[in-house]
């Protein structure tokens, strides 16, 4: 009986060994990486193209334990969404992508390769999208931004939740504004999402843009994309929102227009002159 079970091992071994040492390798994942938008948080990974699957686990960094995704048990895709697995939110969460395959190919003891996902904290890291906003004018010199919040993957209390209702006091707004046609740019930041721009010119044609802003964050996620920027009209003559290179073109054609003029005119006064000329001198023969 012993010499049996030596014997089962011993093929096991071999195959196991057959398997990883030669053409056919275990394949394990590489290049782990999380993408998050919004709080949608999704991780991917390159490997080989094979016949083996993936099972992706994570834990939350406090209880030390690890927990199956339910989304992704041997799966051939090459990434997991785990938006509804990483709850709460404020937590560093690490990931382990293990390659698996039918145990009767490999040994009962076979330990298969496994990959370990740098950490994330999904409410300090996730990337936030443009703000849509829209412009209301009170006086002149007052327009008030009226911003909206994309929504995210989760759902609370049967509610989608927006990044402002994740976020809370955290999140901030950072507008950037700027005269028309000017290159010089002014950021202010507010805790409303209806802030009020007061003690503009005006007259003025102004544009704004509007970015989301969390500075409880570490600097490098503390900014959202920056949106389209939107202008207001002013009520000023077209020509003072030119440019300067506008305005030296249009110099430039005046001058040119001006040359032009002169010499034409001047052309033309010698030429009534020598004409003049021409008929006193034809006159005065006739007399004679």
């Amino acid at each position: 009986m012993t010499l049996i079970k030596a014997l089962l091992y011993l093929g096991a071994y071999v195959t196991t060994w057959s398997i990883t040492t030669g053409g056919g390798s275990v394949p394990t994942a590489e290049n782990v990486r999380w993408k998050s938008l919004d709080f949608k948080t999704i991780l991917t990974w390159t490997v080989e193209k094979s016949k083996y699957t993936y099972n992706v686990l994570y834990s939350d960094g406090e209880t030390g334990d690890w927990i199956t995704a339910k989304d992704c048990i041997n799966i051939s895709e090459v990434e997991c969404d785990l938006t509804k697995e990483l709850m709460p939110l404020d937590r560093n969460y690490e990931a382990d992508i293990k390659t698996e395959s039918d145990q009767s190919d490999f040994g009962m003891d076979y330990d298969f390769p496994h990959t370990y996902s740098p950490k994330f904290n999904p409410y300090r890291e996730s990337n936030i999208s443009v703000l849509e906003f829209s412009l209301m004018d009170v006086n002149e010199s007052t327009v008030i931004l009226h911003i909206t919040h994309p929504l995210t993957s989760i759902n609370k209390r049967q509610k989608q939740q927006t990044i402002k209702d994740i976020l809370q006091t955290d999140l901030k707004y950072k507008i950037s504004y700027y005269k028309s046609g000017s290159t010089g740019k002014r950021e202010k930041i507010f805790d409303s999402s209806t802030p009020q721009m007061s003690g503009l010119d005006p007259g003025q044609s102004y544009c704004f843009m509007v970015a989301a802003f969390i500075p409880s964050r570490p600097k490098a996620t503390q900014h959202g994309a920056w949106s389209a920027p939107q202008c207001r009209q002013g009520d000023t003559h077209v020509l003072q929102d030119l440019s300067l290179g506008a305005w030296v073109g249009i110099i430039f054609i005046l001058i040119t227009v001006l040359i032009i003029f002169i010499t034409t005119t001047v052309l033309c006064c010698r030429r009534n002159q020598r004409r003049h000329k021409s008929l006193q001198t034809s006159q005065s023969l006739v007399l004679r």
